[in-house]
């Protein structure tokens, strides 16, 4: 009777313990079910050069001594760079060195770019950014509050470049104002009568301002 007991209860235990491993089974396959995926590691893009801010630009702009520009190759962040013309009218690009600049519109700087990088790079893609406008300027001298060089980024006449320039002194000779311009390697004159032009008459003659010109007020 001892041993009847004892084989009960022996295989009542055995009975337990497989009942317990099969839930803990249960448990573990449901916990790894519930388990969120691991999140995999996403493969970054290949580096863009960032677009710098870019000036207004003229419609007749073309490139010139001190103007800074930015080269920027899309998707080739190492090439691009900030560049300064040079009094030669030149520019150094990373790998493709001294490029013309001065003369040339930006389109037309980009397309010589672009034209240039194709020897190290298949099917470049190139912008070309004006972020300063330093050689477009026009000059007046003589009997204003502040005679010196102005920027030309804007349309302006004579009478707002006498403006800018702090006005006329009390010296000034009002009547005898003179712009003067280089056109086809020739010097031309242009007569500006500020009394006229400030009582509403001769309008025409405060013409607007081309990069170079000279305002004389004697």
């Amino acid at each position: 009777m001892f041993r009847l007991t004892l084989s009960i209860v022996a295989t009542g235990t055995r009975l337990l313990a497989s009942a317990g491993a099969a839930a803990a089974m249960l448990v573990a396959s449901a916990s790894a079910q519930a388990a969120p995926p691991a999140p995999q590691t996403a493969t970054p893009p290949p580096t863009a050069a960032a677009v710098p801010a870019a000036v207004d630009v003229p419609r007749d702009y073309v490139i010139g001594p001190e103007d800074v520009l930015a080269v920027v190759f899309w998707r080739d962040a190492e090439m691009s760079a900030d560049a300064t013309v040079r009094p030669d009218g030149l520019i150094t690009v990373p790998l493709l060195g001294e490029i013309q600049a001065a003369g040339l519109t930006p389109d037309a700087l980009r397309d010589a770019v672009q034209k240039a990088a194709t020897k190290f790079i298949e099917d470049p893609n190139v912008s070309v950014v004006v972020k300063a406008i330093n050689s477009r300027k026009v000059f007046i001298t003589g009997q204003v509050a502040t005679p010196g060089a102005y920027p030309l980024v804007a349309p302006r006449t004579v009478a707002q470049l006498i403006a800018v320039a702090g006005g006329l002194t009390e010296y000034a000779d009002a009547k005898s104002i003179r712009v003067v311009r280089t056109e086809q390697g020739k010097t031309v004159s242009f007569k500006f009568n500020y009394k006229d032009f400030a009582k509403g008459n001769r309008l025409e003659q405060n013409i607007l301002l081309k990069p170079g010109d000279t305002v004389i007020v004697p």
